[in-house]
Order: C-alpha cells, then structure tokens, then sequence
C-alpha cells in the first residue's frame, strides 16, 4: 500500500464522483464509512446511521474511523491506494494521520455554496431525505465538514470539473500518475527493408522486460527460433517471456482472425491489452488490396494494413470516402475481451519503474515518408513513427537498437531500388553456407516469395542511424559473413573478417555493435551491451 486517501467535503459536493474516478483508475479498494458503521451492527437506515456515527464520534473521540478500516487495510495491502469516503470530523483525520503519518492523504473537495445547493436539489435529495439542504447544513457534523479544508493535505474545487479532471488535481505529486520522464523504453527497430532478424532479437531480450509493445500489422512476420514461431500482431517476444504484459498499440492495424489465434498459440489472453483505437482489417481491405494491377505491383504483401489505414484516414466523416465505415478493436466482438487502453498500461509502468520493449515493424527504408516512394508501406516505420504509433514520449527513451543485417533483402518482383544486387551462389561461396539453406530461409515469412538480396550499403546504414537516432547496432546472419561464425560463442570467436565488418559497422554509425547474430537459434546471440 503507498497511500490511505480520505475523502472529504459537504454533502452533494461530488465526492462519489472523486471516488469512483479514483477506483477506476488505480490499484485501490475502497471502505466506506457507512460499511464501517454497518459492520458494528447499525441498521442499514439514513437516520440510524447518521446517529450512530455520532455517537461513536463521542464515545472514541473519532478513533472509529481508524480502527474500522485496520482490517481492510490489512487484506487490501497489495492496493496502490485504500480510499477511505469519507471522513467527516478533524478528530477522525487526525487519528488516522497518527497512525498511518505520511501514507495518509485527507483531500477535502469543496464547491461554491449555491452550486452545492443546487446539485442537492437537482438529484432529488430533498424528496430522499426529507429535508432542503438549509436544514442538511444546519447539522453540527455537517457544517464542521466545510472547514476541514483548512487542515487537509489539498483541496480540489468540483466546479466546472469532469472527474478525471478532479483526480488530475487530486492526486498530483503523489506518483500515482507518472512524474517526470524516466527512460525505460528501449525501441528495437531495422534499418534496411525489414526481414533484419527483428523477431530474433528481441525474443533474446525479451526476459528483460516486465511490457512488450507490438506496433504495425500482419503484413510483416517476426520470426522467432525457440520456441519456433512466425509472430505477425503480437512481440517476439511473447512466449521467451511469458511474465510479461503483453499491449497491442492504438496505431497497429488487426487481422482479428490471426490475433485471435496468436493469442490462443501463445497462451496470452490473461496478460494481453488491445488498445481500443487500434484498426480492424476487414475482408474488403484484403480484397481491395489484392486486386490485379493494384499493390501487387510495388512488392506489397497485401494483407489489407494499407487499406485499413486508408480508411481509418478517410472515413471520419458521417459517410465512408473509401470501402465501409471504420471499425475499431472496441467495436469488434470478438476483440472485446483483451481490449483497454495501452496508454494506462504505460503509465502504470512508467510509476512502477516497469522497463518496456517497443518491437517496430518492416525496415526503415520502407517508411512511407523517408523510403524510396512508391516502393513503400503504409505507415511510418523508423523509431520516431513507432513511438508515435504507440503513444510513447521521445523522452522515455532509453536506447534505439538498429537491426541490420549483412546482406539486405527486399520482398521478391518489383519491389523497388536496392543498391548492387547479388545472387544467392555468391553468398553461398563467400559464406560457406550451402546454398539450399540460403535458398530456403530467403522467402518472405508473410508473402512466401523468394527474396531478392543485395551488398550492403554503408550509407543506407549511416542515413538509418541518423533517422532512428540509433544507440546500438544489432547485426544478424553474421553467418553469411563466414559459416564458421555459427559456432562462435563470443566476440573473440568470429573470424578475423567479421571483426573487420563490425568496426566499419561502427565507425559509420557511430554506434556499437552490442549485438551479434550468429545462428537461428536459442543461444545464437552475442551479447555485448553494457545497459542490461
């Protein structure tokens, strides 16, 4: 328990709605006063119990309050907050505050007089009550209750205040909300054309991680080697570390049948959150973008993420500009279990001091706005673009890891510019890796078509370090370097040409390389980092 929050205010003030904002928001239990009185044998009677509450302010001097809620607080220890609503004497405050010193919080909630009164009246108290407000105030208890505000720890006016805006006040400077940037985010990104080994990676780290952030959509495949699995909605991640909460950022587009279906593979649905502004993809925008002479003819693999965002964009008027209207995760019912709001996941990490892993999509050379156009995606893939999709602060950042591998690849067909090409015998003869397997692991794990490869460019590498702001460099299929590097267990055990090839990596980027993959394969990753 950090806190023990003790609402007060007058009658009609707003307090519930204080409360209830604060319940939904935070980790917290809630004991009324009432329940308190209920559990000395009081009748479950208005009159009853405001005499009894008298009386017991009398007979301990307050001290029922405390005493009342020891037992809850006790079994609800394992709560960020214990709200006690609400407390009506200083006596009562100051026996709290005795016993539980700076965990305790009294925030007292005022109104102007006449808006106070008006409230009363509009929710039909006087035909409950029996009563106007005048003779409500005119009680003793009730009219000492406006001068608690002098004592109280913060006081929040409930005028023209919505009550998350109240608890914005309330709560201010207590952490509940995060306080000030702290970098835990790391954001894993490539810097080719995707099909870097992003999946490898990442499910390497994963352990590291108490969040796993999967932004973009099911038209690029993550592929992971132990357990051995192609992650297309969710992180790389997701079964290397099964501890971890598992979010699905507002800006990734959702094929509902294969998430549904990762989710049940990868036994995810008790730590999974869907983000309620995430985009559905329908049939239609599979079918849309399908169609002969259409995305086809850029390399696109067509799973219907372009024209989902498409329509997300277009269809914010009362009629769809383009296919049918917009349908989000909180619109699908199949979604409806997992969805909630990532941006509170995030937050509750940023004031637990959770680390979180953000795993980007595609390559940033396929950025829509910085890639060859019209060779591109549909969205914006460089780290910037997945910070935004995800809803994460720049100045949450702690390290932007580059994923490149030796020899870039793009999707097979007309899928745009890529430096000198090369075939596959060629690397097959300078790496020593027969060539069936290179054969075999260069078909695109989405389109399911062959690969085309090329030499890798140093300037591509020193543009993609500027864009993403790179702080490490992970190379992958270090293999093709030379075959021998699959059997390498540290840095010293590559051979003599790699060791070249990382130095270059990391004069033009100035970055390292803190990363190093050797082999498809459980331990086939060099660590090198120093930020563990």
């Amino acid at each position: 328990m950090r806190y023990i929050i003790a609402i007060s205010g007058p009658v009609a003030v707003g307090k519930s709605a204080l409360a209830d904002a604060l319940l939904k928001r935070f980790s917290s239990h809630r004991i009324s006063t009432r329940t308190l009185l209920l559990d000395g044998g009081c009748a479950n009677e208005r009159d009853a119990l405001i005499e009894a509450g008298k009386r017991l302010d009398v007979d301990t001097d307050g001290r029922w309050v405390r005493d009342g809620i020891a037992r809850y607080v006790t079994e609800h220890a394992g709560k960020d907050v214990i709200l006690v609503d609400a407390v009506r004497t200083a006596r009562q405050v100051a026996h709290l505050r005795e016993t539980y010193g700076h965990q305790l919080v009294h925030v007292h909630v005022t109104a102007p007089f006449e808006m106070v009164r008006k409230r009363y009246e509009d929710r039909g108290s006087v035909a409950d009550t029996g009563m106007t407000y005048d003779q409500v105030r005119a009680d003793p208890t009730e009219s000492g209750v406006w001068s608690l505000g002098d004592t109280a720890d913060r006081v929040v006016e409930n005028h023209n205040q919505e009550p998350a805006s109240l608890l914005a006040l309330a709560v201010a400077g207590l952490e509940l909300f995060p306080g000030k940037a702290v970098p835990l985010v790391d954001v894993i990104v490539s810097g080719q054309y995707g099909s870097e080994g992003k999946g490898h990676i990442c499910a390497h780290i994963a352990t590291e991680y108490g969040i796993l952030v999967r932004v973009g959509g099911p038209n690029a495949g993550h592929q992971v080697a132990d357990p051995r699995y192609n992650y297309r909605q969710l992180p790389s991640g997701t079964q290397s570390n099964p501890d971890a909460k598992i979010l699905i950022a507002a800006g990734s587009t959702i094929s509902p049948t294969r998430i549904l279906r990762e989710i049940a593979e990868c036994d995810a649905a008790r730590r999974i959150v869907i983000d309620e502004q995430a985009m559905v993809i329908e049939d239609a925008d599979v079918a849309f973008e399908s169609q002969e002479g259409g995305l086809g003819t850029i390399g696109s693999t067509k799973q219907g993420a372009g024209s989902a965002l498409a329509r997300k964009i277009l269809n914010r008027g009362k009629e769809p500009m383009l296919g049918g209207p917009v349908r989000l995760a909180k619109h699908h019912p199949d979604l409806l279990p997992f969805v909630g709001s990532v941006g509170r996941e995030l937050e509750k990490a940023y004031s637990s001091g959770t680390r979180v892993m953000l795993e980007g999509t595609q390559g940033t050379d396929l950025s829509i706005h910085h890639g060859h156009y019209p060779n591109v995606t549909a969205r914006e893939t460089t780290a910037a673009g997945c910070l935004a999709d995800a809803g994460i602060a720049p100045s949450r950042v702690r390290r932007v890891v580059m994923v490149m591998r030796r020899y870039p690849i793009r999707v097979g067909g007309e899928s745009g510019p890529m430096g000198i090409l090369l075939d596959f015998e060629t690397i097959s003869k300078r790496s020593g890796v027969p060539l069936n397997e290179i054969e075999d692991t260069e078909v695109g794990s989405v389109s399911g078509n062959k690969r085309r490869i090329a030499e890798f460019d140093f300037e591509q590498l020193r543009r993609s370090s500027i864009l993403n702001g790179a702080t490490d460099i992970a190379l992958s299929f270090s293999d093709y370097i030379s075959i021998d590097n699959r059997k390498a267990q540290t840095y010293d055990q590559l051979t003599a040409e790699t060791h070249e090839f990382i130095a270059s990596i990391e004069k033009v980027a100035n970055a390292p390389v803190s990363l190093i993959s050797t082999r498809f394969a459980k331990f086939g990753v060099i660590d090198r980092r120093d930020w563990r």
